[in-house]
């Protein structure tokens, strides 16, 4: 007989209750759950990958170690003793270990509860992750301004009147830096009680399609646009600080002097937004009704990509939209992580680059490469992959490819063999999805509503396989005890959750959410910002020295000439999560989407038609790529999804073989970084375009 079971999917950041219907171990069907009390029964495609994950036959199941290159499977004591005792062996020597934390652990709430055992035992040097690919910005604007790394003020999308999205695509993504399940329903909801919705893209995105007006920008240029549309407020008298005045520190008043000096038609002629539309924006942003601007990876993966975050801000500060309801908010979440972790931090370190910034204690993943390459002493030697895949994710993926290769000792917690763990020495990998429980841990401080939601496994965990919490535990505690130091106790991630959610202020216990399978509703968000702010005098800290310095710098960049090439950004789709989906049939059936999106007066200024095969080429590497022919991105620029590119020799993904693609980020170039942060620039690569018999008949 079947059984139906509440869940919550962990596939995305949007956390959509879904029903499973499973007889035995068989999964019969993945739908929405109407009522839970977030996503409203609403359900993308991803959720529907769950089943194929879970019975994935590439999937691993036992611990494989790497003989004459040649996987073999060993039992899980035995890995952990040769594990570390060679990175015990790799210390004495005086090697230097890392650890790369990839997107799926974020999703993981047994893996945030014990990740802190295993650095500690490696004796960690360099902690790397996808953050320093996608969103680390967000984080040093929230540490300065608002005194912790993620104390993040999410547009009130269910109240809003004016919503304005730069760089984001939500419509695909369910949201980011912003947990909004039933998005598309959502906007029509808004645009029902008289509200509008603007995109500002260089492609006429999934969520641009939905907008009230969509408006292209020269991608890498929306430093242009914010600053535009922050001068159009001070000057049209739009702005209205009174709701915030008694949080706010005195350097507030630094900043209208600090924008001053740009000139509206330069702007306009940088980023491509007309003045008049730059104004209206301003206008209705600082009208009195309840509005927000909310940028994303396009403005976040760019030379200015701190900066850009910093003016959304102020932005929204100088309307009075922060902290409002319908505006901005600061959600207050069943398990407030920000008031149980440290405010992290912001400094900066010697790298084989020279300085750069570390921030949450994570090293800019651009320099990750060169760590591994380099000839002294520092060159890292041992390395711990977390789930997660940067050969595909991070600039000059062929580089990191060959700096793999120069490590002493590898080890991948991953369920299969990618891009990244067939370099691996060993790879350590986890029980399937539904044989975990989860909880919502990094993103119910970021959701649209306050709530709280919890699942258990549905199925028992098969014998002589392991959750990612025992293996990450387990072997943290093999390699202390090999040290000789002193073995702690394994707290299971049920206990600490139990315990974070009774020391938050909701005051719930595990077992009362876990008695609520479709989710506890907590309210929606409301103004409580002069609580939640964690700066030392308890004010908002509005212009850092830092961001305005950095102002300056752009002030000076408008001057130099941006070559007119075309400029390559990435793109997502709703069937699709960065590299790790890419073997679900349910998620890959159809239309090939790894395509050269390309205009289509630049595809006949360079004789390409629909369907024909183009080279790419940038300062790093060229790729050859199917030409898809639309009006859908802008005159002067050129799309490819992000994720793709497992065509790699010794990928053991059989369905992604089937369309490998090509890694936009085998294009784009490590040397290009946002110096506040260290983020990687992923938007605006200058890349040529030409046939492939052109390139080829000229050899």
């Amino acid at each position: 007989m079947s059984q139906i079971h509440a869940r919550t999917c962990h596939i995305c950041e949007a956390n959509c209750g879904v029903l499973v219907e499973v007889e035995g171990r068989e999964i019969l069907s993945i739908k929405g759950n109407p009522d839970h009390v977030l996503s409203r029964g609403h359900i993308c495609p991803k959720a529907t990958a769950i089943a194929d994950l879970q019975d994935d036959p590439d999937r691993l199941h036992k611990p494989v170690k790497k003989v004459n290159g040649e996987w073999q499977e060993i039992g899980w004591e035995t890995a952990f003793q040769e594990i570390a005792a060679k990175l015990k062996d790799l210390k004495e020597a005086g090697a230097k270990p890392a650890m790369y934390m990839g997107n799926p652990s974020a999703h993981d709430y047994g893996i945030s509860t014990q990740i802190s055992t295993l650095r500690r035992a490696m004796g960690l040097k360099n902690i790397y992750s996808a953050s320093t690919l996608d969103q680390i910005p967000h984080h040093v604007v929230q540490y300065h301004m608002y005194g912790h790394v993620s104390l993040a003020a999410v547009p009130d999308i269910d109240r809003c009147q004016y919503l304005v999205i730069v760089g984001g695509n939500p419509a695909a993504s369910n949201g980011s830096i912003w947990t909004v399940p039933d998005f598309k329903k959502r906007v029509k909801e808004m645009q029902a009680r008289d509200g509008k919705m603007i995109v500002i893209d260089p492609r006429r995105t999934e969520t641009a399609k939905l907008a009230d007006a969509h408006h292209f920008v020269k991608p890498g240029t929306d430093t242009a646009l914010f600053i535009g549309i922050l001068k159009a407020i001070f000057e049209g008298g739009h702005a209205d600080i009174s709701r915030l005045e008694q949080i706010m520190d005195d350097g507030w008043g630094n900043i209208e002097p600090a924008i001053g000096g740009f000139d509206m038609a330069e702007l306009s002629a940088h980023c491509g937004i007309a003045v008049d539309d730059m104004r209206e924006i301003a206008a209705q942003l600082g009208a009195d009704q309840p509005a927000a601007i909310y940028g994303r990876m396009g403005v976040s993966v760019c030379e200015f990509g701190t900066l850009n975050q910093w003016l959304i801000q102020v932005i929204n500060i100088a309307t009075g939209n922060l902290d409002r309801e319908g505006g901005t908010m600061v959600p207050e979440p069943a398990l407030d992580t920000i008031n149980l972790v440290g405010r992290g931090s912001v400094r900066k370190t010697q790298t084989a680059r020279g300085e750069m910034p570390v921030v949450m204690g994570e090293l800019p993943t651009i320099t990750f490469a060169e760590e591994m390459l380099r000839e002294d002493d520092e060159r890292i030697r041992s390395l711990f992959v977390v789930t997660g895949n940067p050969v595909l994710s991070a600039p000059d993926g062929a580089r990191l490819d060959r700096a793999l290769e120069k490590l002493d000792l590898m080890v991948s917690f991953d369920m299969y063999v990618t891009e990244t763990s067939r370099h691996a020495d060993y790879i350590l990998p986890p029980c399937g999805p539904l044989e975990k429980d989860h909880y919502p841990f990094f993103f119910g401080p970021l959701a649209v509503r306050n709530y709280a939601s919890y699942s258990p496994a549905i199925f028992d965990i098969r014998d002589g396989e392991k959750a990612d919490w025992e293996i990450i535990a387990e072997l943290a505690r093999e390699i202390l005890a090999t040290d000789g130091q002193d073995v702690p106790n394994i707290r299971e991630p049920r206990d600490v959750l139990d315990n974070m959610l009774q020391s938050s202020p909701a005051g719930l216990t595990l077992a009362e959410v876990e008695a609520a399978p479709n989710g506890i509703d907590l309210g929606p968000l409301r103004p409580c910002m002069a609580d939640r702010l964690m700066t030392e005098d308890k004010l908002i800290q509005c212009a850092h020295p830092d961001f305005l310095a950095e102002l300056q710098r752009f002030a000076q960049s408008l001057a130099e000439t941006r070559p007119d090439v075309l400029r390559l950004i990435g793109r997502r789709h709703v069937r699709s999560n960065n590299s790790w989906l890419h073997n679900s049939k349910r998620l890959l059936k159809g239309p090939e989407r790894c395509t050269l999106m390309i205009h289509p007066d630049d595809a006949a200024g360079r004789g390409l038609a629909d369907g024909d095969m183009a080279t790419v080429e940038s300062r790093v590497n060229s790729v050859e790529i199917v030409v898809e022919v639309t009006d859908d991105v802008m005159l002067g620029v050129v799309s490819i999804p992000h994720g793709f590119g497992h065509g790699r020799e010794g990928v053991g993904l059989s369905v992604a073989a089937a369309k490998p693609g090509v890694s936009i980020n085998d294009l784009t170039d490590p040397e290009s970084f946002d110096p506040l942060s260290g983020n990687a620039v992923l938007n605006a690569t200058p890349v040529t375009v030409a046939p492939v018999r052109e390139l080829e008949a000229a050899e």
